[in-house]
């Protein structure tokens, strides 16, 4: 959620009334409509829709749109060892309280920041950071030679980890490019690299190697070696 969203958890709580915006008197009131409440932090409310159309949005789009949303919002604290505590509100359309417990939504939260994870595995691993094309649909045709191979060093790592019996995070994503690079036709007992389980890790953000003392090579090498030339015929 937004920082700047106001939610309370109070039940049957004011709320703004739709299209009178801040009146006197409704300072601090959310702008969402309380339903029902399903835990302490944890209730369904209606979101409803803003009466003026926003600049990115059509109007044809925003007269389509329906006049409420009916959405879930929870709140719970993380405390991990050197972290500070964090206070964090969600907002999902999981409305069934039974099937989709709190603790269930944290973690499912949680596992999100593993994309960063696999971007890197995309751009550092396989060198999707730099691309080599010059043309709209020869970076097209990159992209998309990137994306098979991704899906496929995916698809090795999900059997590696079913035939290994662990989660499919435990296993190393270069074991598996590297693997997949030799690996001969009809290859059968597929057994990869298992990386620790080490839950709430934190290391710091600093980086370990220093850049070099070098210009940006953005120029042409024939240019720059005419320059040096030149510089060699004055001297």
């Amino acid at each position: 959620m937004h920082q700047k969203q106001i939610v309370d958890f109070t039940p049957a709580r004011p709320h703004v009334p739709v299209g009178q915006g801040n009146r006197r008197g409704s300072k601090g009131q959310p702008r969402s409509r309380w339903l029902t409440q399903l835990g302490p932090y944890d209730q369904i409310v209606d979101w409803m829709k803003p009466t003026e159309c926003p600049e990115w949005m059509s109007e044809p789009q925003f007269a389509s749109l329906p006049g409420f949303i009916t959405v879930r919002e929870v709140r719970y604290r993380v405390q991990r060892p050197g972290f500070r505590v964090t206070t964090v509100t969600l907002v999902t359309t999981l409305l069934d309280a039974e099937t989709y417990t709190v603790d269930a939504l944290a973690s499912l939260y949680c596992a999100r920041w593993g994309i960063e994870t696999n971007l890197g595995h995309l751009k550092t691993t396989m060198g999707l950071d730099v691309l080599k094309c010059k043309t709209v649909d020869g970076v097209l045709k990159e992209l998309i030679v990137f994306a098979l191979i991704y899906n496929l060093v995916r698809l090795v790592m999900r059997e590696a980890a079913q035939r290994q019996g662990v989660p499919v995070a435990r296993i190393s994503f270069i074991d598996a490019v590297r693997w997949l690079a030799d690996a001969a036709h009809g290859a059968a007992e597929l057994k990869l690299r298992l990386l620790p389980d080490r839950p709430g890790r934190f290391e710091p953000c600093a980086v370990k190697r220093r850049p070099k003392q070098y210009k940006r090579l953005n120029q042409p090498r024939d240019v720059l070696r005419k320059r040096l030339l030149s510089k060699r015929d004055v001297a």
